[in-house]
């Protein structure tokens, strides 16, 4: 048993680490003849597939679909399954019950920068310091590297839509573009017009910003999208160096992150 927990413990980790969704499911309770007992725990991704066991049969099957949904959902839940002769239509686990309680894992969300340059860099390093997740992105390769971006987990150069493309942003990605020049900066939001991302700001003046959402609505991009691109992007605290700008934007994260974008009122373009 506890060999099947710690290959558990180091799957969930490895899931987080790699911010694969899954659920990690533990009985917290056991009426009856059950299979399991209590703590035991078994792992759940989100194609069905599982790392461990709470008993088999067709409670297990239900624990399943049970975690897939919660990790859609993103929700933590409480599930309590009755054997049939106490509650109909209630799973056949051979006349016992079992309370079991489902986590979906939640990864660490990833800050995306775009423009590996002194303000990129401030982002990553503040980012880091508060436990993202780091990615950064540079069509210059002598830019990007281990040495100027410690904290990165990921170090992309090249096409910065090809590799935004491949990077794959989901819900809970930050989209920070810091590019040096907005020529690129409508490819990028074509593809995230394709994307569940969390946040989108872009540096830059309000007549460049401008002129790049024109360019964007060209190419086809839907409004919603530009509307949810928040520019200028950062909170608005008078900054002025690549240290005090990436506060501001660091700070705009996390109230997207904590109060949600209805609450923040919107994007600024």
């Amino acid at each position: 048993m506890f060999e099947e927990s710690e290959l558990v413990y180091e799957a969930a980790l490895d899931a987080l680490r790699r911010g694969e969704p899954a659920a990690l499911a533990t009985v917290i309770e056991a009426r009856g003849s059950t299979p399991r007992g209590v703590s035991t725990k078994m792992l759940v991704y989100a194609d069905g597939r599982t790392l461990g066991t709470v008993g088999g049969g067709d409670v297990e099957s239900r624990v399943i679909e049970d975690a897939k949904d919660a990790i859609a959902a993103g929700e933590a839940r409480e599930l309590d399954y009755r054997p049939v002769d106490e509650e109909p239509g209630a799973s056949d686990i051979c006349g016992a019950g079992m309370r079991i309680f489902v986590e979906p894992l939640v990864p660490r969300p990833h800050v995306l920068v775009i423009g590996a340059g002194h303000v990129g860099q401030a982002v990553a390093e503040l980012a880091d310091y508060l436990g993202y997740r780091i990615a950064v992105l540079d069509e210059r390769p002598e830019l990007v590297t281990a040495e100027r971006f410690p904290w990165a987990g990921t170090l992309l150069a090249g096409d910065l839509a090809e590799e935004v493309q491949d990077f794959g942003p989901d819900e809970h990605t930050y989209v920070v573009m810091v590019t040096p020049h907005h020529s690129l900066d409508e490819k990028v939001l074509e593809v995230l017009a394709d994307c569940p991302f969390a946040y989108v700001g872009l540096i830059g003046s309000r007549r460049r910003t401008m002129h790049t959402f024109e360019r964007a609505r060209e190419a086809g991009v839907p409004e919603d999208v530009l509307t949810r691109a928040h520019s200028p992007i950062g909170l608005d605290i008078g900054a002025e160096t690549p240290r005090e700008i990436a506060v501001s934007i660091i700070a705009e994260i996390i109230a997207a992150q904590r109060l949600g974008e209805a609450k923040m009122g919107g994007s600024e373009s």
